[in-house]
């Protein structure tokens, strides 16, 4: 194989859901048709890199002029209960279950000693900051159920103890050891629906 297609392989591979037959079917692909699948790729590849950002508030994706994010700034929405996801992937499939009209906080990770992630490299400051600022009544811990998810939902339970905020986790339908990105919207919906004190 030639070295700018063997490249372009092994970048499709990376990505999630490409093994490596699936990431040189594409690269094929995308080599023979250039004019139909790779210039539009390419296109939407770089607006994606010049144009999606994370909301400075809640940390969700957003676009450069849209910040605060649209989901901040809907005032339909209830600004009491604060949903404290991972990443911001998270938001996304928990918006597609329709069963969530509260607002969001992305950590932008979860605490991992063996992947050096502490406390001061995530955004769990500024969600201390946003539960004493904005009169939330209840955060809602939607993190994934492995270990360090269970780690980091109850730093920040414990952190939250004695603020007067009713802290509460998914209940069921997550299964162990998985995340939020990969659980159907009926499950979520289920998960929200039955949410319990953390």
């Amino acid at each position: 194989m030639v070295a700018p297609v063997a490249e372009l392989e092994r970048c499709l591979a990376k990505l999630p859901g490409f093994g490596r037959r699936s990431a040189s079917r594409a690269a094929l692909a995308l080599v023979r048709e250039p004019g139909r699948l790779a210039e539009p790729l390419m296109a939407a590849l770089r607006a994606a890199h010049e144009g999606v950002r994370c909301c400075s508030r809640c940390g969700a994706f957003t676009t450069s002029d849209r910040d605060p994010c649209d989901t901040c700034t809907d005032e339909t929405r209830d600004g009491s209960v604060l949903c404290v996801v991972e990443d911001p992937a998270d938001i996304v499939s928990i918006e597609a279950s329709g069963a969530f009209r509260g607002r969001y906080h992305s950590l932008g990770g979860k605490l991992s000693p063996a992947r050096h992630m502490g406390p001061e490299k995530l955004r769990i400051a500024q969600l201390v900051s946003r539960v004493k600022g904005e009169g939330i009544g209840e955060v809602l811990l939607a993190l994934s159920t492995d270990m360090d998810g269970d780690a980091t939902a109850g730093y920040i339970a414990e952190l939250l103890r004695d603020s007067g905020v009713r802290v509460t986790r998914l209940a069921f339908g997550l299964p162990a050891d998985s995340g939020i990105a990969y659980s159907d919207p009926l499950t979520l919906r289920r998960a929200i629906a039955g949410r319990r004190e953390a």
